[in-house]
Formats: C-alpha cells, structure tokens, sequence
C-alpha cells in the first residue's frame, strides 16, 4: 500500500536488517538512525579516564552487526584515553538466539567475571539484560569493600534501575529518540520534512551520555572536548 500524500517517519537500525540498505527509500518517509557509535565512545572514554586498575569491560546482548557498533565506539574512546588499557568482551548470546537482550542473570554472570579478573568499569549494550550487570556491581563492591562501576544504554539508566543500585551507574550512553522524532516532526510542521535515511550523531544531539548521580561531573571537561572533536571531523570513530 502506497502513501504519495503522506509524510512518516520510522526510528529503526538498517545495520540488523537484511538488505536494508539496498532499500531505495521513499521521498516521503524518514528512516532515523542513530551514531551509537559515537555516544559509545564517549562513556569508553568516560570508563578509562574513571578505571583504577586499567582494566574495563564490554557485554553485549546478541552478537549482531548493530551491538558492534557500540562495542567499537567503546574501545575506540577507552584507548583515546588509554592505549594501554584492557579491555574485556563478551555476549551474551549468538544469532539467531536474540534470548542475550533479556537475560540479567547470564550478565550478571559475565559481568562477576569481569570484575573478579579486574575491572573495574564495565559497558552494556545487552537491553534489559543490563539489570544484570549493575547488580553484579553492587554484590562485587559489597563482598570487597571497594567500588566498581557500570555504564547503561540508551536511556539513562540512574534513573531506571532500582534505588540501590544507582550509585554503581557511572553513566549511560544515550540514544535520544525524543529529539530525533521531535526534530522530525518540527521539519514537517515548518514545510522542511525530506524522506531518506537521517542520522543522528552528536552534532544533531542525537546520541550522547548521561550525568545524573554526578559522578562524571569531574572528567566532563574532557568528555565535552572530545565531543566537540567527534562533530569538528578532528576524531572519526570505527563502527566496527
């Protein structure tokens, strides 16, 4: 069914769908993509310049081209910081098993691990398996007296996970759904909509990371100039 008169929008990413980009898109639909990429490199940036021991990790739900992208973002900022650093990977679970984006108890699993071998900062982009990890981070931090951390996704998860776990959410990356639809609508409204793939990186506010809790409040200059780098074109950050 056909549309020509009707402008829309769908907020997705092609990188999990098949063929996706051979797709020739309509003139009067707007496909929204996000750089996660580019908000992953800042919270790696964010876990090295917070890491005690050097030592950091990554768990991600399914192993997909789209989780890839956050993975290499992560790593990407982590060694800005720190070329050095050590940087542990692991998902959770592999196509076409996508059980790894719900499943807090196998991250709370991997991320125990993580911290046990020594780090001390660990990133998911495991959906709602994530629970798992900032759990896994309060019971570490309780049985040694010491403190480790965890960084959310795509929300800003201090504000969603239980009371007690929010001092173990360093920070999360943001994907900003809110203002790529607003941006979008806006367009329409004002006579500017066009159709086609929209990506929204830093420079269009559309990925970012959190400061609630206060506990990057310290390194923010930093995380602000590599920002500002991202948008000049100074830093180019992989997506794989």
């Amino acid at each position: 069914m056909h549309f020509a008169d009707v402008d829309g929008f769908i907020s997705k990413d092609t990188a999990n769908c098949p063929g996706a980009h051979d797709l020739t898109p309509e003139d009067n639909v707007a496909s929204l993509l996000f750089a996660e990429e580019q908000g992953s490199f800042l919270v790696g940036a964010a876990a090295a310049l917070k890491s005690e021991t050097g030592h950091i990790g990554f768990i991600g739900g399914v192993d997909i081209d789209l989780i890839h992208k956050f993975q290499a973002g992560f790593e990407a900022g982590a060694k800005h910081i720190n070329p050095d650093i050590q940087i542990d990977v692991k998902y959770i679970s592999q196509p076409p098993d996508f059980s790894g984006f719900n499943d807090p108890a196998k991250a709370k699993e991997i991320a125990m691990s993580m911290y046990e071998s020594g780090a001390d900062v660990v990133y998911h982009a495991a959906g709602g398996s994530g629970l798992g990890m900032f759990q896994a981070a309060k019971e570490y931090s309780d049985a040694t007296g010491g403190h480790v951390w965890g960084i959310g996704v795509d929300s800003d998860q201090y504000l969603t996970v239980p009371e007690e776990l929010q001092p173990y959410v360093l920070t999360s990356m943001l994907k900003r759904v809110d203002v790529a639809v607003y941006e979008t609508i806006k367009a329409e409204v004002e006579g500017n909509f066009q159709g086609g793939y929209i990506t929204f990186d830093l420079a269009r506010d559309g990925v970012g990371y959190s400061t609630s809790g206060g506990f990057v409040d310290d390194i923010a200059p930093q995380l602000e100039d590599l920002k500002q780098q991202i948008i000049d074109g100074t830093i180019t950050v992989p997506t794989s």
